[in-house]
């Protein structure tokens, strides 16, 4: 049978996501408002530019002949599922997102997601890091998600709490030096 005639597994999204990307069972898909906009962006990029560009070239392709051996042809229906399958990944991440602004919330010594919180580890260093949503954590920035090791261990601490890191070298005490809720950068840059 024909690969035209066969429909791909809706569900197969989900399962190529890499598991710090799959928003926990009974959980909700939080998210700052600077994520929220950027995928926003990114959707909005695909469907109204990247998409009919491509769609053009493949139909270009098509009409040169043979397309069995037309490269044009074959990569841009590849590229085609490709931004098809992450325009359906968009479209479910911002319809089950709930956005939380941290500067909206009320002021609070507790770590709760979109909070920044300032620790300090057993060696000495000072770290500061951002929670947010799965699809906004950035290295660069210190933007971690709210369900990684560190996150977890924090949320739901107050200043001055030590709370307890575990990872596979043991376990660390990390003790809270202040919780801030304040805007985030926005990320609606293009990224490299």
């Amino acid at each position: 049978m024909s690969k035209a005639f066969t429909r791909e597994n809706e569900h197969a999204d989900d399962d190529e996501l890499p598991a710090e990307l799959k928003v926990p069972v009974g959980s909700r898909n939080y998210m700052t408002p600077g994520g929220w906009q950027r995928l926003k962006n990114e959707l909005y990029q695909l469907v109204h530019k990247e998409r009919p560009e491509l769609t053009v070239l493949i139909n270009w392709a098509a009409s040169n002949g043979d397309r069995s051996e037309n490269g044009d042809y074959i990569y841009g229906k590849k590229r085609l599922r490709e931004i098809d399958r992450r325009i359906r990944f968009l479209q479910k991440r911002l319809e089950n997102a709930e956005v939380v602004d941290p500067v909206t919330r009320e002021a609070s010594d507790q770590v709760f997601f979109s909070a920044t919180v300032s620790y300090l580890r057993e060696n000495g260093r000072e770290e500061t890091v951002a929670i947010v949503g799965l699809d906004e954590t950035d290295v660069r920035r210190n933007y971690i998600s709210w369900t990684s090791p560190v996150a977890r261990a924090l949320i739901k601490a107050r200043e001055g709490d030590v709370v307890l890191l575990r990872t596979p070298q043991g376990v660390e005490e990390l003790e809270i030096l202040e919780v801030r809720y304040l805007a985030l950068e926005t990320g609606t840059e293009p990224r490299d």
